[in-house]
């Protein structure tokens, strides 16, 4: 799935994919165009790139960070440009 297709692993920044206001029937019919990345031209779709990003939720909701339960927002979270070493072949 390309959820995030700009998304660089050196370039310091985060990307951010909100689907917002969307009813599940098209939701459902948006899907398949994860896999493409074109799921980024739908209307209810906002994508940005930002070096820090802070999230407010108007009741406190979990918050997972590789499937592992985290904190409830509201919550920061950032990047750190260059800070994983990763060898490839």
């Amino acid at each position: 799935m390309k959820i995030a297709p700009q998304a660089k692993m050196d370039d310091g920044l985060l990307d951010v994919c909100i689907v917002g206001g969307v009813d599940p029937f098209k939701l459902f019919c948006m899907f398949p165009t994860i896999f493409s990345g074109r799921h980024l031209n739908i209307e209810e779709v906002e994508y940005f790139q930002a070096g820090r990003v802070r999230v407010e939720t108007e009741h406190p909701l979990d918050v997972y960070a590789d499937g592992e339960f985290v904190r409830q927002t509201p919550v920061e979270v950032g990047v750190e440009r260059a800070a994983l070493k990763v060898v490839t072949p």
